[in-house]
């Protein structure tokens, strides 16, 4: 008699029936053997993470940490009993060979989901590692670690539904495989973001820690992550702005990036002057804006070159508009260009232009084209602000208007 009968037999020499002494033996065993595993896997898992820490200490790289951290060894160490209770299980149900089987079928899909769980735990270490690699901080990591996980996912579900149902793994594929239409539907977004993931990493459209705006979206701030279905955008403002990957490709947006690389941030702003405030300027107004230390070079030179055009043309200067004549949004424009060049926040070897755009019923726009040195938001917007407060007190000096919407309007009282 073998010894997993030991028990039965003792039961059946004591009075008990067969079937009782079965079962009594029969889940005396499964007690035993539960105990066993349990007792396996708290010393295999002790030795195990006891050499990992060993290892660490010694280590220089951090990845055994890592490995610590997504409990990679934790779930290595359940193989070994895993596969102590299977070699075990058929001596406890020698005497219920159904049940046997079921046993077998659940241990063997768990044996699947713990394959899983490792490999996630590896990938997972994975993608934590690449982040602390410099050139791999800002490329979307995540997505492609998604997408493994997710075919291991499938092909690990796949097996356990051909385990469980006792059909054969490659016959569970081919039939599975005429699904393939509603198994694309359902993964729609899935497949399109990891296409869009590939596309945005060898495009280099967005890294990590880019500063996008995406108006369709209402983001505005800096990518904190990229992943397999989403694009994760920290607005100014501390909220959280989720875009579909495949937007990124699909649609358009705007990456500051190439700004914050560059020397400067732009400063694009324009004044709106009154048209009836445009005049040619006499000699007396001349005379007064030379005081202007800034254009004082600039007007006496510039003068005295329309002067000697004039007296050898022998222009009539009765009439102002007879030769050649200095207008006053003329100088304007060219103070705003001196100020901005002295201006110690603009970086003057960037663009410095101080253009008017066509006229329109607001006026004559005078617009500012610059770059501040310092790109931070609060720090421009004080250059920009700083900028147009001197030119908006200067506009008077050179008697010329600012337009501005009337703030009261005749009333009809017949409308009434």
């Amino acid at each position: 008699m073998l010894k997993q009968h030991i028990l039965y037999d003792y039961l059946v020499d004591s009075g008990f029936t067969e079937v009782t002494a079965k079962y009594t033996n029969m889940i005396t065993l499964l007690i035993l053997l539960f105990v066993l595993a349990f007792f396996i896997d708290f010393v295999i898992r002790k030795i195990i993470l006891e050499l990992f820490s060993r290892f660490a200490i010694k280590s220089k790289t951090n990845f055994d940490n890592l490995l610590v951290k997504n409990q990679a060894p934790r779930n290595m160490a359940h193989i070994i009993p895993l596969f102590v209770v299977l070699e075990l299980i058929p001596y406890v149900f020698i005497d219920f060979p159904y049940f046997e089987n079921i046993v077998e079928k659940g241990l063997q899909a768990f044996a699947i989901i713990l394959i899983l769980w490792i490999v996630r735990s590896l990938l997972n270490t994975l993608k934590d590692y690449f982040k602390t690699i410099p050139n791999l901080r800002d490329k979307p990591v995540d997505s492609y670690i998604q997408v493994f996980m997710i075919f291991a996912w499938v092909l690990g579900l796949l097996s356990v539904f051909a385990i469980v149902t006792g059909i054969e793994f490659i016959k569970f594929i081919t039939t599975i495989g005429a699904a393939s239409a509603v198994i694309i539907l359902v993964f729609k977004d899935t497949i399109l973001g990891f296409v869009a993931s590939i596309q945005v990493s060898i495009n280099d459209m967005v890294r990590i820690g880019d500063w996008i705006t995406f108006e369709k979206y209402g983001a505005d701030g800096d990518v904190t992550e990229i992943n397999l279905s989403t694009v994760k955008v920290q607005n100014f403002d501390k909220t959280i702005t989720t875009i579909p990957t495949y937007a990124l490709i699909s649609d358009s947006f705007k990456n500051w990036r190439g700004m914050e690389n560059s020397g400067g941030r732009r400063i694009k702003r324009a004044l709106h002057i009154k048209l009836n405030s445009i005049h040619y300027l006499v000699n007396e107004e001349v005379e007064q804006l030379k005081k202007i230390s800034s254009i004082t070079n600039y007007l006496e030179t510039r003068q005295a070159d329309i002067d000697a055009y004039n007296t050898k043309n022998n222009i009539n200067k009765e009439l102002l508009l007879n030769g050649r004549n200095l207008t006053n949004i003329g100088v304007f424009r060219k103070y705003i260009e001196t100020y901005i060049e002295n201006h110690s926040a603009t970086n003057k070897d960037m663009m410095i232009m101080v253009r008017q755009l066509a006229p329109s019923p607001q006026g004559i726009p005078l617009e500012i084209y610059t770059f501040s040195s310092d790109k931070r938001w609060e720090n421009y917007e004080y250059i920009m602000a700083d900028i147009f407060d001197h030119v908006i007190a200067a506009v008077p000096y050179f008697n010329l208007e600012i337009f501005e919407l009337p703030t009261h309007f005749p009333v009809n009282k017949e409308s009434f």
